[in-house]
């Protein structure tokens, strides 16, 4: 009984390990501010965050604004250079906190800026350096 006992906790206790390790990798990954660009006004914070699935998010702080555009898109990019593949969507709104997946398949450690990206002309309205 003692070891049957034993091997419970044990198996219990790996569970409990494994679980931890997953859920403290999910939070924060990087954050930034934004700065306008193409003669545009974008201003406020951005986080990256792992979810505890693996996947990651953009998250547009409750301050996020941008004095507008047509088609913005919201992605990441590296060096001044958007990455299209990285679109993670449309724009919700002008103003206030909102929220994008990243596709799946991005490497979101490959990237060091989040970008509002107007579609129709290929032009950044916004860039947030991550750090």
């Amino acid at each position: 009984m003692f070891k049957t006992l034993k091997t419970l906790l044990a198996v219990t206790l790996a569970g409990i390990i494994s679980f931890s390790a997953i859920s403290a990798e999910a939070g924060p990954v990087a954050s930034g501010t934004f700065t306008g660009a193409s003669d545009h006004i974008t201003t406020g914070g951005v986080e990256v965050v792992k979810n505890d699935d693996g996947s990651h998010t953009i998250i547009l702080a409750d301050d996020f604004s941008l004095d507008g555009a047509p088609d913005p898109r919201v992605g990441l990019g590296k060096d001044g250079f958007y990455d299209g593949n990285t679109d993670s969507g449309n724009l919700q709104a002008l103003t206030g906190g909102q929220s994008f997946v990243i596709p799946a398949g991005v490497d979101v450690s490959s990237f060091n800026e989040v970008y509002i990206w107007c579609e129709k002309f290929s032009v950044p309205l916004g860039v947030a350096k991550l750090n």
